[in-house]
């Protein structure tokens, strides 16, 4: 069928196709033996019909014969169980003995097809940390850990001193007496956690160096990469973007985020076939910023149900096109599909693809061939400007109320999102950016609960918008000398005394801009020379306010949330809309895209496109599940 596919796909539009990545038992069927015919037929049937191939490192997926042979590559659980051979992923990434098979298996492919002129790009693995592969409790992890606690501290008593062993009679005497923190009685010291977090994200960036610098030396001009995942936080995606990589990409499902994510009943009802209208939205902006030249795109594009959540909808008609338009707005260079054709056998076969089990095209094939004639209406997509919006996002942070959360409701990547979803709503356009990025040129900076949010390197008359628990605490896990907000107090004169944290159903009450607001989750008490800008009805303040900063000391609710941002907003002079609860709108250049998650919404009398626009695609009514495009 192979010929028949590539032909297929050249014709539907498609340039890139990925193989590769979940094939070490077929190249290598037993120890040192491999078969590449059937894999150059692949390359060979794909270059010629014109398509261009992402080759995948096939190490997320170790044969039988390697963990029978070394079964110390196993992962081992808090518990030190192992976790077995039998679906994917099953390896340490501090095991040795895995460090040397995956260099092995890499080098073969790379030597053989590196310089293949139809193979221009390179994934590593397969979703790093996908099924909680990111720690592993072995021996082997131990002892990088000790080794990795050696290099940061230098000295067991720098260690106990930052980590305030004294408490509890946690000190100790030699690095060699430390292990991972699991299995205690009861909680374990946060520092020892945030350093088992730091120390477990670094493994897996070393990971991808060692195959980098493999594909690096034997497929000298070509593109690597490695597809990340939705909502996932496990390793520090900004650190890990610095180990040799041209291009990030990401498998977005949003219908199985959608299910899987933090949303009530009745979010997750209203948004079950299209997802969440920032969700996808978000992720695009946060990869987009870790590599240079914010290159990136996506590896897994969502065609048709799914099967791994919890329930699996199908797709609105013209969601799949909507969603692949959407990441053309945030400046993807590519949209790869998952899958061809839906494979009729195994774990994945209620995955839906392109095609269906009977070779015969499901919906999402025309969707992505309307895809192609849309694209070639508007023509040469402009550059990804910088936005005049900036959010820090930080991993750290929410490494950070895993560990500590004070309230178990407080969870950092929804706060964050929080933030963004407002911006959204207010027509913004954002870049997310890790912590230490340069922030030149940004008339706006949002830092949502940054934890260990040190300073912020800011142009002059910025507005800065700080959200709570940001800055409480040093980068070792401490109450910095002067209690939070830390070293940002230095940019606007106020000191967190106490804070609570609240359960459902308990909320704190006011006003602003004369609507009534409610604050869920999280208060905090301040001290301050300055006037409250927000009080609650108790007379405690809610947001606190000098002439370039804002701190937010509660966890706002959407009505709160835009009403400090749009006041950043307007004075930074920066346009602020008020787009329909379902409606998106993302700017690339000259271009505007609106997406609809909702129902049918005239685009001019909503005020989301100026009167006389001239659409591209689309027109000014805006069908549900659809995408207009024009000039602006």
């Amino acid at each position: 069928m192979w010929a028949a596919d590539a032909k297929r796909m050249a014709a539907l539009g498609l340039s890139l196709v990925r193989i590769g990545e979940f094939a070490w038992s077929r190249i290598e069927p037993s120890p040192g033996e491999f078969d590449w015919g059937w894999m150059d037929r692949a390359v060979e049937t794909l270059g010629q019909a014109g398509l261009k191939i992402i080759m995948g490192t096939p190490t997320a997926t170790p044969p039988k014969w390697l963990i029978d042979a070394y079964p110390d590559v196993l992962p081992l659980d808090a518990h030190g169980l192992p976790r077995k051979f039998g679906s994917r992923r099953h390896y340490c990434f501090s095991s040795q003995t895995y460090r040397r098979e995956s260099r092995r298996i890499t080098e073969a492919m790379v030597k053989r097809y590196g310089d293949n002129p139809a193979i221009v790009m390179w994934q590593t693995d397969n979703e790093f940390g996908c099924h909680s592969t990111v720690e592993s409790f072995s021996a082997d992890a131990a002892a990088a850990f000790r080794v990795w606690l050696a290099a940061r501290y230098e000295t067991v008593e720098a260690l106990n001193t930052a980590w305030g062993n004294v408490f509890w009679s946690m000190e100790y005497r030699s690095f060699d007496e430390i292990d991972p923190p699991a299995a205690a009685v009861t909680e374990m010291n946060p520092a020892h956690r945030m350093a088992w977090k730091r120390f477990s994200s670094d493994q897996v960036a070393g990971f991808h160096a060692e195959q980098a610098e493999l594909i690096r030396a034997h497929a000298a001009g070509r593109d690597i990469t490695h597809n990340f995942m939705g909502h996932f936080t496990d390793f520090d995606h900004h650190t890990f973007a610095k180990e040799q990589m041209d291009v990030a990409t990401w498998d977005s499902y949003p219908l199985g985020f959608l299910e899987q994510a933090w949303w009530d009943a009745e979010t997750k009802a209203k948004y079950v076939r299209t997802g969440h209208p920032d969700f996808a939205a978000f992720h695009h902006d946060l990869y987009r910023g870790l590599c240079a030249g914010g290159r990136w795109g996506i590896m897994e594009q969502q065609p048709g149900p799914v099967n791994w959540a919890r329930f699996n909808p199908a797709p609105l008609p013209g969601m799949v096109a909507l969603w692949t338009m959407e990441a053309a707005a945030h400046g993807a260079e590519m949209v790869s599909y998952f899958r061809w054709r839906q494979a009729p056998f195994a774990q994945e076969q209620m995955h839906a693809g392109l095609n269906r089990p009977d070779n015969k095209p499901d919906l999402a094939s025309e969707e992505a061939a309307s895809v192609v004639s849309a694209l070639a209406e508007i023509g040469d997509l402009p550059p990804t400007p910088q936005a005049d919006v900036a959010l820090v996002y930080d991993y750290e942070a929410e490494w950070a109320t895993r560990i500590q959360p004070q309230g178990a409701s407080f969870r950092y990547s929804e706060i964050a999102f929080a933030f963004y979803s407002a911006l959204r709503r207010l027509g913004q356009s954002i870049d997310i950016v890790g912590p230490g990025a340069s922030l030149a040129g940004y008339k706006v900076i949002v830092v949502p609960a940054n934890i260990m949010c040190s300073d912020l390197a800011v142009d002059p008359g910025a507005q800065i918008v700080i959200g709570p628990r940001s800055g409480s605490k040093t980068d070792e896990f401490s109450v910095p000398d002067g209690l939070a907000p830390g070293e940002l107090s230095d940019l606007i004169d106020v000191t967190v005394t106490r804070v609570e944290s609240l359960r459902a159903g308990v909320s704190m009450a006011g006003k602003v801009d004369g609507k009534a607001f409610r604050a869920e989750r999280w208060r905090e008490f301040v001290d301050s020379p300055l006037t409250p800008a927000v009080q609650f009805e108790d007379g405690h303040g809610a947001v606190w306010r000098n002439k370039t900063v804002s701190y937010v000391a509660c966890w706002p609710d959407e009505v709160l949330l835009r009403s400090v941002l749009g006041h950043a907003l307007t004075l930074a002079d920066i346009a602020v809309a008020d787009l329909p609860e379902s409606v998106r709108i993302r700017r690339r250049g000259d271009l505007v895209f609106a997406t609809n998650y909702g129902d049918r919404v005239d685009l001019i009398a909503s005020g989301c496109a100026a009167p006389g626009a001239e659409f591209l695609v689309g027109a000014k009514a805006l069908e549900p599940a659809s995408v207009a495009v024009w000039r602006g």
